[in-house]
């Protein structure tokens, strides 16, 4: 029976014999969708006498809201710090395939690199929406070279910086422009970097702390200036230690500004972080918690050695290392199967493990709840999932981009 037209001429799809994500909660009732967005069905009834025009079976399937990746350096052979003249093409890329991994939306991570790489990438990358192209761009996210060299990790020394006497001025200098950035990564003990935390949070832009020495009063300086996330938690930052449990610290903290949240993004892939270490932070704050794949060119390559911005990378199994050394270097994980690990390490509940993937980032980034949730009005933004947590479909405002064995 075609659907009422009073409101829309636009088609309804109904999404039958499923579980939804919604309010914390796996809810058995369908998900109604028009124009990209999810439908009140309450309305739609009475209101309009409206009917679906379209019904999709989901056998069962649960649908959580599209996950986001707010840490992706490449993947596929594509690395988004290396300067080409295609570097959309790349990201593009690396968008479509992450489909099949149920992400919906994602930030392109640029690693510490020299100013003439941000010059020529930043420019080529607009934020866009996503659909049967791939997912869509919210933003780069810069991690570096405003980062210690003590904690530099696999950044390469060379191209690090502090701030000059000018703050912003000196950090536009080295990336050339802040359109169509959604997160800056740095060092909050570096002079003149609250400064620069207090000015990037104005222009809404999230800072993150990481790679960093820090102690813990500096770690909540920089909050109180804005700052609201912390760049993959133990990795590459003072190790917690009980008389200053260093930027590990802000997870219990007294210092956070009232009505304020700080964010952490986690890599469980098995590799950065101890399951042990995983279930600490969880406990501790687990509305705080963010996964993150911080995947590398050599996702879903072979093992062997491929480049990561300015450094070479050696696969060994599941490992990523700068190459000749033992330092990790990003990780070869998909974020579907970051989250499948999150729950088997954590012991968290289903909704707690697609949560961490969805809502909080959407939260992180402040688009929820037009992403990272089910709720009426929100983009319908959707991955159904087995019961085992592997991706069976993902749809984009509604419409479906990828689908397993097609």
């Amino acid at each position: 029976m075609p659907s009422n037209k009073s409101v829309s001429d636009a088609p309804i799809t109904q999404f039958i014999n499923c579980r939804i994500l919604r309010d914390n909660e796996l809810q058995r009732e369908d998900l109604w969708v028009r124009e990209g967005r999810i439908l009140d069905p309450e309305k739609l009834f009475f209101d309009e006498q409206g009917y679906a025009d379209k019904r999709v079976d989901c056998e069962g399937s649960i649908i959580a809201p599209g996950f986001i990746d707010v840490q992706i350096n490449g993947g596929y052979g594509i690395d988004f710090s290396q300067a080409s003249e295609d570097v959309s093409d790349g990201v593009s890329f690396v968008a479509k395939k992450i489909l099949e991994h149920g992400v919906t939306s994602f930030c392109p991570t640029l690693v510490t690199s020299p100013p003439e790489v941000y010059h020529k990438v930043l420019p080529q990358v607009k934020v866009h929406d996503g659909g049967p192209h791939g997912a869509g761009v919210l933003g780069f996210h810069l991690e570096g070279p405003f980062i210690s060299a003590e904690k530099k990790g696999a950044h390469p020394e060379k191209y690090l910086r502090t701030f000059k006497s000018g703050g912003l001025e000196h950090l536009m200098e080295v990336y050339g422009s802040l359109d169509d950035v959604a997160i800056v990564t740095l060092a909050p003990e570096l002079p003149g970097s609250q400064s620069v935390v207090r000015e990037l949070s104005q222009r809404g832009i999230t800072v993150s702390l990481g790679h960093s020495a820090a102690d813990l009063s500096q770690a909540e300086e920089a909050v109180q200036q804005g700052a609201s996330f912390i760049t993959h938690l133990f990795n590459a930052m003072l190790p917690f230690h009980h008389r200053d449990p260093g930027i590990v610290g802000l997870l219990t903290s007294d210092g956070i500004p009232a009505g304020r949240a700080v964010y952490y993004g986690m890599i469980a892939d098995g590799i950065h972080t101890n399951p042990a270490a995983l279930r600490i932070a969880h406990r501790a704050h687990p509305s705080g918690l963010v996964l993150v794949t911080d995947a590398i060119t050599a996702m879903g390559l072979p093992p062997g050695r491929h480049t990561l911005g300015q450094q070479v990378i050696e696969i060994q199994g599941l490992h990523a290392y700068v190459a000749g050394t033992k330092t990790l270097s990003g990780s070869i994980a998909t974020m579907d199967m970051c989250v499948r690990h999150f729950k088997q390490a954590s012991g968290c509940s289903v909704q707690e493990a697609l949560e961490a993937a969805s809502l909080h980032p959407a939260q992180l980034l402040g688009i929820s709840p037009k992403k990272g949730k089910l709720d009426y009005g929100s983009d319908a933004d959707l991955v159904l999932l087995d019961e085992g947590l592997h991706v069976k479909a993902t749809y984009i405002s509604g419409e479906e981009v990828w689908r397993k064995g097609q």
